[in-house]
């Protein structure tokens, strides 16, 4: 993907002792970790682990009680979701939410709304620039569209697409907001063997041909260990093991967390 956006290699994100709390119920409990710039970074766990409420602070859905997350020197703890976005923090869905009946250009073109420069009556009047920026705009989305794999569906409603092209969509679409962080929530989640591999595939060009930092969360331990340059644990709201994928799936603790699944977790040894 060529273009004038580039990514800035040089942003790390760091959470420390976040502590999400529900009605007396502690969802995280002092989470730490760091997501070095332009590696991949997994956070796994059970069910129940914590996994979407870290990304749900992350993003600005949920407000931490405690601790903080900093993103290329910037604060966003107490950050609203739009600010967030517009500091390159751009996200995925473990439930695809992209509009059904709107065009793939269409739902692509939704990524490009932060970006967009022209106001409201100049875009209703056409006038010049904003003809020119709508251009630029609809050229970066079929630019995208391609790297993902997606150009020959962009008139195409989503919701007739197959589910794992949605998926691909709605990865496209987050690029279309030109991340420097971009979350996915179990990006392969659905999927079978072929488009799991398909998608992994796309996430290693997004971080070796863009330099893009990704922090995924995700059960295909397979997955994991394939992409992952370091991983966190959680487990009932707390970390209890991270660093890199290998020297993870042998710790004793993650394996008793796993319970069944430590079988699983040596398998991709």
């Amino acid at each position: 993907m060529t273009g004038s956006y580039q990514p800035d290699g040089t942003a790390t994100l760091e959470v420390r002792d976040v502590t999400v709390r529900f009605a007396g119920l502690t969802a995280l409990d002092a989470v730490s970790l760091t997501v070095e710039p332009g590696s991949v970074h997994a956070v796994i766990g059970p069910n129940g682990a914590g996994k979407s409420t870290c990304f749900n602070v992350l993003s600005g859905v949920y407000t931490a009680a405690a601790g903080s997350v900093r993103f290329g020197g910037a604060e966003l703890t107490r950050l609203s979701t739009h600010r967030i976005a517009a500091l390159g923090v751009a996200r995925t869905f473990q439930n695809i939410a992209l509009p059904p009946r709107l065009s793939v250009r269409d739902n692509l073109l939704l990524g490009r709304h932060r970006l967009t420069r022209a106001g409201f009556l100049s875009a209703g009047l056409h006038l010049p620039a904003a003809r020119r920026e709508a251009a630029r705009h609809l050229a970066r989305v079929e630019e995208i569209a391609a790297f993902v794999g997606i150009a020959g569906r962009l008139s195409a409603p989503v919701g007739l697409l197959p589910y794992g092209v949605q998926k691909r969509v709605e990865l496209a679409r987050a690029l279309c907001m030109e991340p420097r962080l971009l979350l996915l929530d179990e990006p392969v989640a659905g999927m079978n063997g072929g488009e799991r591999a398909e998608m992994a595939e796309l996430i290693v060009a997004i971080k070796e041909s863009l330099g893009i930092s990704i922090l995924l969360v995700e059960h295909d331990m397979g997955i994991v260990m394939r992409l992952a340059d370091a991983v966190t644990v959680l487990d009932f709201g707390r970390r209890i093991a991270g660093g890199p994928p290998e020297e993870v799936q042998r710790d004793p603790a993650v394996i008793r967390a796993y319970l069944g699944a430590a079988t699983d977790l040596e398998e991709h040894a």
